[in-house]
């Protein structure tokens, strides 16, 4: 029982430092490059370790089975808990349906003038992109003033746009 409960405790240490080093052990040494992507993640292989030390422990202690049934038993729910695992994990990870924002999603958006711009030279302004506020410098062929509403005519670069005054 006693490597049972050995196992149990080594697969907790190997998720905690997976969690805290956060894919530390998985760059240690160019041989795991590729083996523990996806399915063999650390997480999945401390979780079947755990659940194997565990399981068998508790098989051959509680129940007082043997160590060749402890065993199976361990390794049954060993592939259940690393099964669970890996789709959870995947849940947490998994992008979703809709793709990261762009810059090329500002035009038509409208934002405000944080440095004035001069006309045909750059300002800075305030915009928002999938919610999050965004300074970006900001041209315009006439001069905006600090705090004026602009609109997003087009994207002049990754860190730039174009605007014009919003007229009311």
């Amino acid at each position: 029982m006693g490597w049972f409960l050995g196992f149990g405790v080594a697969g907790l240490i190997v998720l905690a430092l997976s969690l805290v080093f956060d894919g530390f052990l998985e760059s240690v040494g160019g041989a795991f490059d590729g083996f523990l992507d996806g399915f063999l993640s650390l997480p999945v292989i401390a979780g079947f370790v755990s659940a194997l030390g565990f399981a068998g422990a508790i098989a051959m202690g509680a129940a007082g089975a043997g160590a060749v049934t402890a065993t199976l038993t361990g390794v049954a729910a060993g592939a259940l808990v690393g099964w669970l695992t890996w789709r959870f994990s995947r849940v947490l990870l998994r992008d979703g349906d809709a793709p990261a924002p762009r810059g090329e999603d500002l035009t038509g958006t409208s934002g405000a003038v944080v440095t004035a711009i001069p006309a045909g030279g750059y300002g800075e302004v305030l915009l928002y992109l999938a919610g999050q506020p965004v300074k970006y410098a900001a041209k315009s062929a006439v001069p905006v003033e600090r705090g004026s509403e602009v609109w997003v005519e087009s994207v002049l670069s990754p860190t730039s746009v174009t605007v014009r005054p919003v007229e009311r």
